[in-house]
This record gives C-alpha cells, structure tokens and sequence, in this order.
C-alpha cells in the first residue's frame, strides 16, 4: 500500500483505488490484513466503485509506536480519520470479524457518515446475549493468553479457515502479530459487544457468513440478527471464518448483490435494507 496516514501514536497504511460516485471501506479481522479482500477489493473496482482498503492500528503495515496499546476507541478514531483523509462523505463499510464490530460500533456513533453496513462473520454488537455466550466472552482472553504464541497462531489458522490453502495463508498472518498485541485486540472486539435490544441499523444493513464459520455464536447471532433487522443473511457454502480466503469469488459476488440490490430498491445511492 501506498498511501500513510499519521495518527500521533500510529500509522495507518492503506490504499484508495478506483472511481465512482459508490465508494467501500472494507476494515478485515483481528489479527489479519488488508489482503484478505484482495479479491473482493479487485471486483468491487471492476464494477466502477471506489475502494479503500487498510489494515488497522497494530496490523499489517500499520504500526504502533512502542508501548502503544490496541483501543477499541483508537480504532473508531483512526477509522474517522481515515475517512476525512480520502474525502468519502458516506461511503458503505464492509467490516469482517473485528472490523465487522468496528463498522457497527462506527455506524451506530455517526449514522450520517455511513451509506450502508454489510457485515461478514462478525457477531451481532447489540444482539442479546445468552448467559452462556457471556461466559464464553470472559473466558476467552484468559485462554489465549495460557497458550504458546505459535500454538495460537496454529489453533486459531485452523478454526478460522477451511481450504488448506487458506488455513496455511491464515497462519502466516496470525503469526506475524506479537501476542500481547493480539490479546489487546481481542479485548477491544469483544468490548464493542453491548446489548442494547431497541437498537436497529439506521442505514442498509447486509449479512453474510461462511456455512462452516464456528467461531464464537457468530452463526447463531447472525441468524438472529437477520431475524430482527428483517433482512437476507447470506451463508456461502464451503466456507469457515475467513470466507473470503476460503470462497474469494462467491464472497465477492454476495457483495456485489448487496450493493447492485440496495441500488435497485432506491433511485440515488442507496435503498433501506439488504
């Protein structure tokens, strides 16, 4: 990536490609990069829409000047930023895992700088919670944290993907990251988890998931969550966690659906729901 971004006690790399009026900012998961929608990215600007592409504080080429730590609240900063940097007044967000909980946690503060939400395999912010789900969120930190740097890596690579192409690939970059870094990452994406059952998307709201995802209660929540919002959840057959390693050109087509139908439901940039 070309572009930097200072942030005082960061830099954010990213890209701002292509053209159009219809603009995308797709934020990947904890412990991942920008390459993980190398494909989606790809088609999106094949179909004339403006696309922006980064890694997040502490991933990939972003770094984080020593003694920084990951902050829920930095990310939801560097993402407005980030926005006022490439000038995109209400571009639609695509957030996976973390960046999924990251662009709904934006959307809810500043509706009026989103288009629209389409969420892959990410758990749903202001669902409801069982007692059970709850549990799990409390113990899961301290269990990573009893685990050996590379066993994580491994552990989490296999539970994430299911090609063994994108297993391997999903390793790769969970290793590079120091596992202190990953810990305050997973506290931040489970801190953007808050209840809240009178909450509906103010903007065009769009789910998708891989069939095979394991990860959390993401499939559950992702079913309830349809449910509430009255709107399609997407499940791509075939694929885990990582869906767009795992099905890159099924993953690129329910996005471009997403958007071709919220396009379709209302003359101008965008329908309600999808």
């Amino acid at each position: 990536m070309t572009k930097r971004l200072e942030r005082g006690d960061a830099q954010l790399a990213y890209e701002d490609a292509g053209s159009g009026e219809q603009a995308v900012v797709l934020l990947h998961g904890a412990g991942l990069d920008h390459t993980m929608f190398d494909d989606q990215a790809g088609a999106l600007i094949e179909r004339g829409i403006r696309v922006v592409v980064c890694d997040l504080r502490g991933h990939g080429e972003s770094a984080m000047e020593a003694g920084t730590r990951f902050a829920a609240q930095d990310a939801l900063r560097d993402l407005d930023a980030l926005l006022s940097a490439c000038d995109h007044p209400s571009p639609v967000l695509v957030g996976h895992s973390l960046g999924g909980n990251l662009a709904q946690a934006f959307t809810r503060a500043h509706p009026d700088r989103v288009s629209g939400l389409i969420v892959l395999g990410s758990t749903w912010n202001t669902g409801p919670l069982s007692a059970m789900e709850r549990l799990g969120l409390r113990l899961a930190a301290p269990a990573l944290a009893a685990m050996p740097a590379r066993t994580m890596a491994r552990l989490m690579a296999r539970a994430s993907a299911v090609r063994p192409e994108a297993v391997t690939r999903a390793e790769s970059v969970f290793a590079r990251m120091p596992k202190r870094v990953f810990l305050d990452v997973w506290r931040a994406t489970t801190s953007f988890v808050q209840p809240d059952p009178t909450y509906l998307s103010p903007v065009p709201l769009g789910l998708v998931r891989g069939a095979e995802d394991r990860t959390g209660n993401i499939a559950s929540a992702m079913a309830r969550w349809a449910a509430a919002e009255d709107v399609r959840e997407r499940v791509i057959p075939g694929a885990g966690h990582i869906l767009t390693w795992d099905a890159p050109a099924e993953t690129s087509r329910a996005l471009c659906e997403i958007l071709d139908e919220w396009r379709a439901a209302k003359p101008g940039p965008l329908g309600r729901r999808g």
